[in-house]
């Protein structure tokens, strides 16, 4: 897929990513279609759809270039009690499956298929540094994404080229993690959590917004791509930079044990885990990162 004016369909175009990228895509010329769970308001830019009733307008589908799946509950959004774990997994996987197996019987099929995934692919891992050519982990998030990308596989098989985009932690100002640790940080409240050591592979808000149409525009990246900054960091370095940033001092770390507490399951699996990714296909592929070292990036975000 050439870079030329596409029309495009997108969904989970409200969450962290989505406002931003469908606004980048207009602004380049692209016709972007939103796909939405409520009743549709403009036609020409809106289409609706219920995945988890399988419900989806496959003749709005037909002719599209191409598609970006980003919709999927809050992975972070509450506590993980056993029902919101299936929600986590039911979200990712039952949209994914519609969309692929719609897109595969179309008689004009998109020639791409960029789906969301995570770096929770990989799992705890350590210092391991890790490649899209890495085995997934074990536990919870790794089988969630194993099963997010399998959900591709009609898509794939019809000949389309699908895109895993395995997103590390999103930094923006305006959502997410980042903003989730603001308050906190500006309050001189802000520290590591447990021994710091773990590693955390971050991309900015803005580099996730040109990466998605760099990939969609050049035919040689499918399959698992890693959106991450070049340089991951530990979460000591993390908040050493964060407070550098803001002015505040960072002598509040929290321990794993009360990590565990507050946050359950959840903990292990996004606060302590360490996991080191790197951006291998994007970087072989000559994107330019805007955000490659993390301090620069918080500087640039947070306007200091």
């Amino acid at each position: 897929m050439n870079a030329s004016p596409k029309t495009i369909l997108v969904t989970g175009s409200t969450g962290l990513i989505g406002p931003a990228l469908v606004q980048a895509l207009e602004a380049a010329g692209h016709q972007v279609v939103r796909a939405v769970r409520r009743a549709v308001n403009d036609p020409k830019t809106e289409t609706e759809w219920d995945p988890a009733a399988g419900k989806i307008d496959r003749d709005r589908l037909e002719g599209l270039d191409a598609v970006i799946h980003l919709a999927g509950a809050n992975i972070a959004g509450k506590r993980w009690t056993s029902a919101y774990k299936q929600q986590l997994l039911d979200s990712r996987t039952q949209g994914t499956t519609l969309l692929s197996e719609t897109l595969a019987q179309l008689d004009r099929k998109p020639a791409v298929f960029a789906c969301a995934s995570a770096i929770g692919f990989y799992g705890n891992r350590g210092n391991e540094q890790l490649t899209e050519s890495s085995p997934p982990g074990d536990g919870f998030l790794p089988e969630v994404c194993l099963q997010w990308e399998h959900a591709c596989q009609a898509a794939r098989d019809a000949g389309i080229r699908v895109a895993n985009l395995r997103i590390g932690v999103v930094l923006s100002p305006d959502g997410g993690a980042l903003s989730s640790m603001l308050t906190p940080f500006k309050l001189g409240m802000g520290g590591r959590i447990g021994n710091g050591h773990q590693h955390f592979s971050w991309i900015s808000l803005s580099d996730v917004v040109q990466a998605i149409p760099f990939i969609l525009a050049n035919d040689a990246l499918d399959g698992p791509i890693n959106l991450v900054a070049p340089h991951a960091v530990t979460n000591r370095d993390f908040t050493k930079a964060l407070g550098k940033v803001l002015r505040r001092p960072t002598i509040s770390p929290m321990p794993a044990f009360a990590a565990r507490l507050l946050f359950g399951e959840m903990a292990d699996s996004l606060l302590l885990a360490s996991t080191h990714v790197l951006p291998q296909k994007l970087t072989e592929a000559g994107f330019d990162f805007q955000h490659s070292n993390l301090e620069p990036a918080l500087r640039g975000l947070l306007k200091k």
